[in-house]
């Protein structure tokens, strides 16, 4: 869940240590230029599908929190990615399961239940409205009929789903190089993950500001967070109930381009004054986090271990400033490799 920062401003080591530490990524033969698996993407190419698919993605979102019983920090809301797109996972309408997604390949949506039934329809441009229509439709006519609360969250000026007709673009080339760059954060935020025996996210897409994010916690209580435009009290409260140091990755949004991002609450002191890497990544008082831009990451020799080098260093600064308990929270930490203890 992307920093409080960006709802209220409605807009958010190095390749030897991490090789000693943490041992390679594993490397596949790619067929092209290398930044290619990190797609180029800027708002200004995309802004109108971006701000479409997030209402998309909302819908689909608010029809699994209508269908999961919920699990601490809103973990039963989020969305994952997938080898073709973003899945609901199963989800239980009574004893009849259903599932959701978008499917960025064929550029469908699919929804099919656990008794073989199967409605699709193809992802093109189309107004919110018609989208709304359509889901409903299909789940209707497989039998697993689903309400929801039709108004959008964590944007300016909302407008009804049912009402919408003011978004409705789809660009395919952006909506896929939008997925595949999920994609390559779920694998390297994994990697960045198993590093970790404390309770941890897993990595999951927030619909709210359409972030994907993977958050790590001390075990210790937080203050009571304070009030958050855009969400309620007990949505922020129960999703910081506990001390955490987050990241991410955001898309952007018009006149912001899209960014890694990551985050302490409650921010300790001397938080922002530390040292991070690489060298692009900085802490943002507007937003109040430190982000990486994404061009800046993809551009770089290596972006997975600009990549790398980023979330540890963060956490690293999360972690050392807040003093949390690190031999017991962390795998296979040697003595002195890290550049910034």
């Amino acid at each position: 869940m992307i920093a409080g920062n960006y709802i209220q401003q409605k807009s958010h080591a190095n390749a030897a240590w991490l090789f000693c530490v943490w041992g390679p990524i594993a490397k596949h033969e790619d067929s092209g230029n290398p930044n290619d698996v990190w797609p180029a993407l800027p708002q200004a190419a995309w802004g109108d599908t971006c701000a479409t698919l997030q209402l998309w993605v909302q819908i689909v979102g608010k029809i699994r929190l209508a269908l999961t019983p919920p699990i601490n920090h809103c973990w039963n809301v989020t969305l994952y990615p997938t080898a073709r797109g973003l899945t609901t996972m199963p989800m239980w309408h009574g004893r009849q399961s259903v599932q959701i997604d978008f499917d960025f390949l064929e550029h469908e949506l699919v929804v099919e239940t656990g008794e073989g039934g199967r409605w699709a329809f193809g992802l093109k441009p189309m107004s919110v409205a018609e989208f709304y229509r359509q889901v409903m439709a299909a789940l209707d006519g497989l039998g697993v009929p689903v309400r929801i609360w039709p108004m959008p969250v964590e944007i300016a000026d909302p407008v009804r789903f049912d009402r919408d007709q003011i978004h409705q673009s789809y660009d395919a080339e952006f909506a896929q190089r939008f997925w595949r760059v999920l994609l390559q954060c779920t694998r390297v935020f994994t990697v960045f993950r198993a590093r970790f025996t404390g309770k941890v996210s897993p990595v999951h897409l927030f619909w709210g500001a359409l972030d994907l994010a993977c958050t790590r916690f001390s075990g210790r209580p937080a203050p009571e967070h304070p009030s958050m435009p855009g969400l309620a009290d007990r949505v922020t409260r129960d999703a910081y109930s506990h001390e955490v140091s987050s990241c991410g990755f955001w898309p952007g949004a018009p006149g912001i381009e899209p960014f890694f991002y990551s985050y302490a609450y409650p921010e300790p002191a001397g938080y922002s004054k530390f040292l991070v890497s690489p060298v692009d990544a900085s802490y943002n008082s507007g937003f109040g986090e430190f982000v990486l831009p994404y061009e800046a990451m993809r551009q770089s020799a290596d972006p997975d271990v600009a990549l790398l080098e980023f979330l540890q260093s963060t956490y690293d600064a999360a972690a050392e400033c807040g003093k949390w308990d690190r031999a017991a929270l962390e795998v296979g930490r040697l003595p002195g490799d890290l550049t910034s203890s």
